[in-house]
């Protein structure tokens, strides 16, 4: 299926880009999300005519996520959970505890921005975290993770 992207998504384009996609990623994920229309004739027309309209708003949310990026950078958070001897944690730190422990610091975040390469945290230690804010801004902050005896 054709469709028009109305905003950049990750592998996938650029905004305004006209790609071939599978259909149930169009049906399902795409267009639900409004992150694209179907290519026809009329929607094509409809999007030159907002691209000015479009782009601004683009840039004003990588503005946005820039700079909520800068007020992250380099920050630690400490989580507290309980763990045996051996450093090993009683369950783990998931994408939640560090929603949790970033809304008490002030900051917005979601749970499908925290992106944990190694998955969940399940030893005491220092942990780099990836947080993406924007298709464009990923920034790495650090989790403390502290035994509780």
């Amino acid at each position: 299926m054709q469709v028009i992207l109305m905003e950049k998504v990750t592998n996938v384009g650029q905004l305004g880009d006209i790609v071939k996609v599978k259909n149930g990623f169009a049906r399902n994920f795409l267009i639900p999300q409004g992150k694209a229309k179907r290519a026809t004739d009329a929607n094509k027309a409809e999007f030159e005519v907002r691209r000015a309209e479009l782009e601004a708003a683009d840039k004003a949310k990588l503005a946005e996520a820039q700079s909520i990026g800068e007020k992250l950078a380099g920050l630690t958070l400490q989580i507290v959970q309980k763990a045996g001897v051996d450093g090993k944690l009683f369950g783990s730190v998931t994408n939640a505890d560090i929603v949790t422990a970033l809304a008490a610091q002030g900051f917005d975040i979601e749970k499908s921005q925290i992106r944990m390469p190694e998955g969940h945290l399940k030893q005491i230690g220092d942990h780099h975290v990836g947080v993406g804010l924007h298709t464009d801004v990923v920034v790495d902050i650090t989790i403390s993770v502290l035994g509780e005896q």
